[in-house]
């Protein structure tokens, strides 16, 4: 009687997963941390501390009346995207004077969110042209905050000077699937991006 023999095959070692890095960035009060809680899958870890009467002077609270917290070193969650593919993120502090972080926080960053408040435009300024000198692929998230003029896309472009090719999209950041989209948007934007500088 003929005996099946069956060769046992070597395991093979678990892959690590590829773990992409986005940053969440922009002005005071725009809604970064809310965004990052939005999608991340862990509870996020976020670095907040009471706005202080001494710190009036410093952080404006205009536009943003009703802000009680500020982020003083960085917002952080995750996604994952697949079982061989993780998605962290990285919420920038907005005010100035914590922007030392930014350098540490973009290092290895496949992209960048920079959040958008039509109320308050200007405060985004300093985000993009971070990211541009960098080349780091970004997209512009418009938060659309209730109560707030709505602008349609190719406005804020003009009015923020930005390339075409960036994407400008309009979003709700308390809402996860409006939040996916605008990761979806970076995500796509840098693998356009690193296409065209290979074929280069």
């Amino acid at each position: 009687m003929a005996v099946l023999r069956t060769e046992r095959r070597p395991e093979q070692p678990a892959k690590e997963p590829v773990a992409l890095k986005l940053l969440v960035a922009g002005g005071f009060g725009v809604g970064k941390t809310t965004l990052v809680g939005a999608v991340s899958e862990i509870r996020p870890l976020r670095t907040e501390e009471s706005l202080s009467e001494a710190g009036r002077p410093v952080d404006s609270t205009a536009g943003v009346e009703g802000k009680r917290t500020t982020t003083v070193a960085m917002d952080f969650g995750r996604i994952t995207l697949r079982e061989n593919l993780v998605l962290y993120l990285f919420g920038t502090p907005g005010q100035d004077r914590f922007w030392f972080l930014w350098d540490e926080l973009a290092q290895g960053a496949l992209g960048a969110v920079v959040l958008a408040d039509t109320r308050r435009l200007a405060d985004c300024f300093a985000a993009v042209d971070y990211f541009e000198q960098r080349g780091i692929p970004f997209a512009v998230a418009v938060n659309c905050f209730d109560g707030a003029e709505l602008h349609d896309p190719q406005s804020v472009r003009e009015a923020l000077d930005i390339e075409q090719g960036v994407p400008v999209v309009l979003c709700d950041a308390r809402e996860r699937d409006s939040a996916k989209k605008v990761l979806i948007s970076v995500v796509e934007h840098a693998a356009n991006m690193a296409a065209r500088q290979s074929a280069v």
